[in-house]
């Protein structure tokens, strides 16, 4: 009877390890989102859920345009919005393409106009309402629609919380 116990307990210590290692590798593969959570950046709540497009589908978010971000390699767009401290509304737009390359191609072509550059991924443009920058095959953009001095700050601290948690 006690070896039958000691076969019980081995069985039953195996399948709890089996299914506590097949929980880990399913959250495993679980990528982080570039999205912060509402209030986990100081000022600013996510105001909706993260919607996301396949290149094929782009046309639906950025119709008339969607062209050139595929050529570049887009392989999906994901895009939220946020509110700062009830004052201004800005989406968060997080393109994923197929290399670097692809990312700094896109923000590239774009015109510099009176943009300045700030130490936030490999490359960036910030505007008064704006700021985009590529980190690995990356492109982030994040757009005020409003134009005011607590803006550029504002974009700024959302932009570095944003390039932490995009994986290297």
């Amino acid at each position: 009877m006690r070896t039958q116990f000691r076969k019980d307990s081995l069985i039953a210590s195996l399948c709890l390890a089996m299914i506590a290692c097949s929980g880990c590798s399913r959250h495993a593969n679980i990528q982080p989102t570039p999205f912060p959570a509402s209030n986990e950046v100081a000022g600013w709540v996510k105001s909706g859920e993260t919607r996301t497009f396949p290149a094929a589908e782009l046309w639906n978010y950025i119709d008339g345009d969607a062209d050139r971000y595929v050529r570049a390699g887009v392989q999906t767009t994901s895009t939220s919005d946020y509110n700062f401290e009830n004052k201004f509304d800005a989406v968060v737009d997080v393109y994923t393409m197929s290399s670097d390359a692809g990312a700094r191609t896109i923000l590239e072509s774009e015109p510099a106009g009176d943009a300045t550059s700030t130490p936030i991924g490999e490359a960036t443009r910030l505007h008064a309402a704006s700021l985009a920058f590529c980190k690995g095959s990356r492109l982030v953009r994040i757009v005020a629609y409003k134009q005011a001095p607590e803006v550029q700050p504002a974009l700024l601290v959302l932009g570095r919380q944003i390039e932490r948690r995009i994986p290297e």
